[in-house]
């Protein structure tokens, strides 16, 4: 077959056990859970919350990057079916091997966690054997926090974690000998052969999942479209289909467009295609300041990360991501494009009211800019929840200051949950305009003018009165810590000193 985007495929490709899977049986809405059970048979995977939420339906996606294959842990329950073509789909059924005995042999983590007490009812066993199955192969021998890091989006209501986390220390090395290492060259060989450039079209004009393969033909078709959902991780849409029982008939997956994933960290700013997952975008990120490093951990879980992108979290609008309050006060830039058309704007500008985001029919969300600071400027970032680690955010708060001899010469400040959409609050940033920053009258003027600045709503997460005052003092601390001359990398280090 003629190879290049203007070839279209009607099936998907992936591997399962290291054999090659072709199947156009494919389901706008289908998910990988329920293709593993439902279709293979394969029900070691769990259902458990069907939200993203417990980890239990974790299973590993292998890719090829860099000529280097990378294990990701995801939660098939909200992954779409068509959008692990191209990938090695690796589930628990699939870690024991054949013993000479005609048994079984378990993987190392299996059986580490047999020995170490870490499972008791089982049910969320699998996802956790999963999540440190993609530990086992990271390449690194981790400690107790990187162990309890890469677990955070696993949840278990009878074990408790101690021993899960000691089978991972025991069975973990830095060094995978597994079956999967052993077969390590034959899986690139055979993921390589799946990147054959051609855009996946999958059902009829009506009904459809589509992967275009380059972001022209992505942009052609999403305009073509303007119906569609586009997709990139499904870490939101894919409740929609689950928790509102939502019918999407035509789906638009980003994810196989060369290059809109791309990540290039330049001397004055960053600029993040809209693809690129919270784990393809951390260094890059991160290396804004600590703080944005710290917010991103916190964001979902590693299964979470691994899927959401950055421009997802933009594009969905929603007042409460976490992303966009940091972006507004680092003054990032947005670009949208629609067939062949391409527009720029600060991003605080996309954010029009609840639901409502200035991008028209058939536009997408394609890449954001991101200054990094000048030596002038001081940046922070705090996410309030309720749960430290994995949770929605009851408010999320970014500063980023500019000071010149002492004095604050600008004030970006803005959060998420205290309005309908990520907003700035003008009024604090216009009471700090010009004010010496020691001094702590003025910080008190800021602190009372943010009551003109929000108007939150009470709901689950918290009350409007306790989401004003944690505002409030947020802006304090930040005031605090940048007039102390807390630096990145004191704040860096005390990030981890935390951690441990």
């Amino acid at each position: 077959m003629k190879k290049g985007s203007d070839v279209i495929r009607n099936q998907l490709v992936f591997l399962r056990n290291g054999k090659r899977v072709e199947t156009s049986q494919v389901d706008a809405n289908e998910t990988l859970l329920d293709y593993l059970r439902l279709r293979e048979r394969a029900c070691g995977t769990k259902e458990g919350c069907n939200e993203g939420d417990c980890g239990a339906c974790t299973v590993s996606l292998g890719s090829v990057r860099d000529g280097r294959l990378v294990y990701e842990p995801v939660n098939a329950c909200i992954r779409l079916l068509g959008t692990v073509d191209g990938c090695d789909v690796v589930t628990v059924d699939d870690l024991a091997i054949p013993d000479q005995k005609g048994g079984e042999e378990l993987h190392p983590v299996q059986q580490a966690m047999v020995e170490h007490h870490g499972s008791q009812c089982g049910f969320c066993t699998p996802g956790f054997v999963m999540t440190l199955f993609t530990l086992y192969h990271a390449g690194v021998k981790p400690d107790r926090q990187t162990v309890n890091d890469w677990i955070a989006g696993n949840l278990c209501r009878c074990t408790g974690y101690r021993p899960i986390a000691d089978a991972a220390l025991a069975s973990i090395s830095g060094k995978a000998e597994d079956a999967l290492a052993k077969r390590r060259a034959r899986t690139v060989t055979a993921l390589a052969e799946m990147q054959d450039g051609e855009d996946i079209f999958i059902g009829t004009k009506t009904r459809f999942f589509a992967a275009p393969a380059s972001i022209a033909s992505l942009a052609a078709l999403c305009a073509k479209n303007p119906d569609a959902t586009i997709v990139s991780g499904a870490t939101d849409v894919g409740l929609w289909i689950t928790k509102q029982m939502r019918d999407l008939p035509k789906i638009i997956f980003t994810g196989r467009a060369v290059g809109f994933d791309e990540v290039n960290i330049g001397k004055d700013k960053v600029r993040i295609g809209a693809g690129a997952t919270y784990a393809q975008a951390w260094d890059a990120l991160a290396g804004i300041d600590p703080d944005v490093g710290e917010v991103l951990r916190r964001i979902g879980s590693r299964q979470v990360r691994a899927s959401g992108t950055v421009g997802g979290n933009v594009a969905n609008g929603s007042p409460i991501g976490d992303t966009p309050p940091m972006l507004i006060a680092l003054d990032a830039e947005l670009e949208l494009t629609k067939g062949a058309k391409t527009r720029t704007m600060a991003i605080e500008k996309f954010f029009i009211a609840y639901g409502k985001q200035d991008r028209a029919p058939g536009e997408l969300v394609s890449a954001l800019s991101v200054p990094r600071l000048k030596k002038n400027q001081h940046f922070r970032a705090y996410k309030i929840s309720k749960r430290f680690d994995q949770d929605i955010s009851a408010v999320m708060a970014a500063f980023r200051l500019t000071v010149e001899k002492g004095k604050v010469t600008e004030a970006r400040i803005a959060f998420g949950g205290m309005a309908a959409t990520p907003k700035r609050a003008s009024n604090a940033e216009e009471a700090l305009l010009g004010a010496r920053l020691d001094d702590e009258a003025v910080w008190a003027k800021a602190v009372e003018a943010m009551a003109q600045d929000y108007t939150p709503l009470t709901d689950m997460r918290a009350s409007a009165a306790y989401r004003l005052k944690v505002a409030q003092n947020l802006l304090m601390k930040a005031l605090h810590e940048i007039a102390s001359g807390n630096d990145a990398q004191s704040r860096l280090v005390g990030i981890r000193e935390a951690a441990q």
